[in-house]
């Protein structure tokens, strides 16, 4: 049969999401504002300009004969699975995204999904992390997800508070210096 008519891989689903991108089974996927615009940007560009663009390519390139042999063609279908997979992965993602702007809980001291977090741990380094949603993590900017055993640990304590935790290297205890709920961008 000709490979055109065969799926070429039968997990080729999104059975293989990075685990840190994994949601808990039966939850939300929480949100921020600035992090759904950004999933309906990636979303609306493959779909509206990207995905155009490269079924043009492998249009010319199967207009130019053998297939087998034609790295554009090859090289274009390829591109188009990784694309389609990753619109399918965006559109559910976004189907069961609940934004929440971080700004509506006001001057609470208790934490909370988007709360900015100034903690110091045992050692006396300060570091500040902000709670965001799984698809918006970037520890270089000090965002963590709300399923991390930190995030997970820091909810609902409140400011002033000292709280341990089992982290990934073992136990750890720390102390809220500050909360605060501002725009994530």
């Amino acid at each position: 049969m000709n490979k055109a008519f065969v799926r070429e891989s039968e997990g080729d689903g999104d059975e293989e999401v990075e685990p840190s991108l994994k949601l808990p089974a039966g939850t939300r996927n929480y949100i921020t504002p600035a992090g759904h615009d950004r999933l309906r940007s990636e979303l609306e560009h493959l779909v509206k300009r990207e995905r155009p663009h490269v079924v043009e390519i492998v249009s010319w390139a199967a207009s130019n004969g053998d297939r087998s042999e034609n790295g554009d063609y090859i090289y274009g279908k390829r591109r188009l699975r990784e694309i389609d997979r990753r619109i399918r992965f965006l559109s559910k993602r976004l189907d069961v995204a609940e934004v929440i702007d971080p700004l509506r809980q006001g001057d609470n001291d208790q934490i909370f999904f988007g709360a900015t977090v100034t903690i110091v741990g045992t050692n006396g380094v300060e570091n500040t992390y902000t709670i965001v949603g799984v698809d918006e993590t970037d520890v270089s900017k000090g965002r963590i997800s709300w399923i991390s055993p930190l995030a997970r640990a820091l909810i609902k304590a409140r400011e002033g508070d000292s709280i341990r935790f089992q982290s990934p290297v073992g136990v750890r205890e720390i102390d809220i210096l500050e909360v605060r709920y501002q725009v994530i961008d």
